[in-house]
C-alpha cells in the first residue's frame, strides 16, 4: 500500500499536527522536499510534501500566503510541513487560512522533529512499498509461469493474471479474433475492442496502447505479442485504475510468457515455409504422389479432400508508399492461418515477393476467413490525405494497400496445375474489375463481355472496324449496322435483311463490300468471331459518344 499523509501523521516519532486539509490525508506521498524559495514550483514534479521554515516568506501576510499556497497546490504539491519555533513560534494564521481555503493539508512540525527525519520516513516507506511491489511482481511471475506450463496453458494464465490485477484479461490471435478471456464475461468486453486491436496490429511489435475509460468503462491496456515485424497476438487487460508497480510486473511477465507461447521459433517457421513451398511446387508440376509423401502429417490431411487454390497480390493505393508495418498479404496470411488453427484445419500458405499462394480446404474455416478478409478490404472506407499544413491523419490499415485475389474451383492433388491456372486467371479478372476476391465459378457463370472492358481490347476493336466506320461516315452505306445484324442472325440473309428493312440482295452486296474493305472472308469462323467481339467491345462507347472515327465528319 502506498505511503500517505495519514501514515506520516500516525508516525509516532514525528509528532506532526494537522492544521488544514484533514479530509485529504489519504493522498500518496511520492517524496518529501525542503525548500525556502519564494517560488519552488520549477523544482517540483508533483506528489511531494513540501517542508518550509518561511525564512524568506512573509507567512503572516494574508495575500502573500494565499499566493504561495495557491502556487504550490497547482504545481501538484500534496501538503505543507511548517517548522514551529524556527522563524515563527507558531504557524501563522494567514498561512493556515490560505491552506484551508485551498484544501491543501498543512502540518505543524515541532522543533524537535528535523526535516531530515520526515524525509527519511518517506524514503523508507517508498523503498518498502517498492520492495513489496517487486516481491509481489516476482511472485506473480512464478504463478503465471506455472499457469503457462499447465494443461490449460494461456487460459489458466489469463485467469491468474485477471485475479492478480483485480480486473480482466483477454488474448487475441494474429487475425484479431478473441482466443480466450477471463473471467468468462470479459469475452464480451474484449469483442468491443477489435478495432483498437486491429490498429495496434498495424504497428511493428512490440507495441502498446491505452484506451481511456469512457462512460464508466474500465481502463484498458493493449500489448502486442511477438518479436518480429508482425504481431502474433495481442494481450488486453482491463482494470479500474492505472496499473501499479506490482501489476505492471505481472503484465510484463504475461506478455513474455504469451509471446513464448504464440511465437514459434524462427527455425521451425522457416522449415515449415520451405516444406509448404516444396509441396506446392510438386503439385504444380504434376507430381501429386510426391507431394503427398512430402506433406506428411502437417499438410497431408489437406490433400485428402477437395481444396481450392488462392492466389493474391497487393494493389497499391494512395498512402501505401513508405508504409513499414504489415502489408495486406500479411493480414490475409494471418486470417487464413488463425482460422485454420482455431478449427484444427490444415492450410498451406506460401508467401512470395508481391504474391501469396494458398491451398485452403473447400468450404473450410480458412476459405471463409479469406472471403471475409477480402470483403472487409473491399468495404474499407478510404482515408483522405491530410490537409496541407494540418495534422497528419490516422494511417489506413495495411498502409492503404488493397487486395486482388482469385480463387479456383474445388480440385484434388491431380488437378492442382489447372486450379492454379484458374486462380491466376481469376486474379487477373479481379484486378481488372477492382475487386478484392473473385471465385472462378463466378467468372465462368457470367458473360464474357465484361472481360472485354479493357483498353487494349477496345483499341483492337477500333482498329478492326475503323475502315468500315470511315466508309459509313461518307454516306455510302451502313456497313457496320448491316454486319451487326447479319452476325446476330448467324448469317441468315432473310432474317437479317428483315431486321434492317432492306432486300436480301442489298445485304449480300454490303457483306461483299465488308470483305473487300477488310480484306477478310466472312466464311472464316475466326473472322466472324473477331468482328462480333469487336462490335460488342465498342457498343457501349458508341452508345455514349457515337461511333469512333466519325466525330466531326
Amino acid at each position: 500500500m502506498p505511503h500517505t499523509l495519514a501514515s506520516l501523521v500516525n508516525h509516532t516519532a514525528l509528532k506532526l499536527t494537522v492544521l488544514a486539509g484533514e479530509d485529504r490525508l489519504d493522498v500518496p506521498v511520492r517524496w518529501a522536499h525542503a525548500s525556502e524559495l519564494i517560488d519552488p514550483v520549477p523544482y517540483m514534479e508533483g506528489g511531494e510534501l513540501l517542508l518550509i521554515t518561511a525564512l524568506k516568506l512573509d507567512a503572516e501576510d494574508a495575500e502573500t500566503a494565499r499566493a504561495y499556497v495557491r502556487r504550490v497546490a497547482r504545481a501538484g504539491v500534496i501538503g505543507l510541513g511548517f517548522a514551529i519555533g524556527v522563524n515563527y513560534d507558531e504557524v501563522p494564521e494567514a498561512l493556515v487560512a490560505a491552506a484551508r481555503a485551498e484544501g491543501l493539508p498543512l502540518f505543524g512540525v515541532p522543533r524537535r522533529t528535523p526535516f531530515i527525519a520526515i524525509s527519511k520516513a518517506v524514503s523508507a516507506a517508498v523503498a518498502a512499498d517498492q520492495y513489496r511491489a517487486v516481491t509481489a511482481g516476482f511472485e506473480a511471475q512464478r504463478e503465471l509461469t506455472r499457469a503457462a506450463l499447465s494443461a490449460e496453458g494461456p487460459a489458466d494464465l489469463l485467469a491468474r493474471l485477471a485475479a492478480h490485477l483485480d480486473g480482466w484479461a483477454a488474448l487475441y490471435d494474429a487475425s484479431g479474433a478473441v482466443l480466450a478471456a477471463a473471467p468468462e464475461w470479459a469475452a464480451r468486453r474484449a469483442a468491443r475492442l477489435t478495432i483498437d486491436v486491429a490498429r495496434l496490429r498495424e504497428r511493428p511489435a512490440p507495441a502498446s496502447a491505452v484506451i481511456s475509460a469512457a462512460e464508466g468503462d474500465d481502463r484498458v491496456e493493449l500489448q502486442s505479442l511477438g518479436t518480429g515485424r508482425r504481431a502474433r497476438g495481442v494481450l488486453a487487460v482491463g482494470t479500474g485504475a492505472a496499473l501499479g508497480t506490482a501489476e505492471r510486473y505481472a503484465v510484463h511477465s504475461a506478455v513474455a510468457l504469451l509471446t513464448l507461447a504464440t511465437e514459434r521459433s524462427r527455425a521451425l517457421q522457416d522449415a515449415e515455409a520451405r516444406l509448404a513451398s516444396a509441396v506446392l511446387k510438386m503439385l504444380l508440376v504434376g507430381e501429386p504422389d510426391h507431394a503427398r509423401s512430402v506433406a506428411g502429417r502437417l499438410y497431408g490431411g489437406l490433400l485428402e479432400a477437395p481444396f481450392r487454390v488462392l492466389v493474391a497480390e497487393p494493389v497499391a493505393a494512395d498512402g501505401s508508399v513508405g508504409h513499414t508495418g504489415p502489408g495486406v498479404l500479411d493480414g490475409l496470411a494471418d486470417a487464413l492461418e488463425s482460422a485454420a488453427a482455431r478449427t484444427g484445419e490444415a492450410v498451406l500458405v506460401v508467401p512470395e515477393t508481391g504474391r501469396l499462394t494458398a491451398l485452403v480446404a473447400d468450404g473450410g474455416a480458412a476459405a471463409d476467413a479469406g472471403a471475409r478478409f477480402a470483403a472487409d478490404i473491399e468495404d474499407r472506407p478510404e482515408v483522405p490525405p491530410a490537409p496541407r499544413g494540418g495534422a497528419p491523419r490516422a494511417e489506413a490499415p495495411y498502409g492503404g494497400e488493397l487486395l486482388a485475389a482469385g480463387l479456383s474451383a474445388p480440385t484434388g492433388p491431380a488437378g492442382a496445375p489447372t486450379a492454379h491456372r484458374q486462380a491466376e486467371q481469376t486474379l487477373s479478372v479481379a484486378r481488372r474489375r477492382s475487386r478484392a476476391l473473385i471465385e472462378h465459378e463466378d467468372v465462368a457463370a457470367g458473360s464474357v463481355l465484361p472481360l472485354l472492358a479493357d483498353d487494349a481490347v477496345r483499341a483492337f476493336a477500333d482498329g478492326l472496324l475503323r475502315a468500315l466506320r470511315q466508309h459509313d461516315a461518307t454516306g455510302r452505306g451502313d456497313l457496320v449496322a448491316s454486319l451487326r445484324a447479319w452476325l446476330s442472325r448467324h448469317g441468315q440473309w432473310d432474317a437479317a435483311a428483315a431486321d434492317l428493312g432492306v432486300h436480301r440482295h442489298t445485304l449480300r452486296y454490303r457483306m461483299r463490300r465488308v470483305e473487300e474493305i477488310l480484306g477478310r472472308s466472312l466464311d472464316d469462323a475466326d473472322v466472324r468471331m473477331e468482328l462480333w467481339l469487336a462490335l460488342k467491345a465498342t457498343s457501349d462507347t458508341e452508345d455514349r459518344h457515337g461511333a469512333p472515327g466519325t466525330q466531326g465528319e
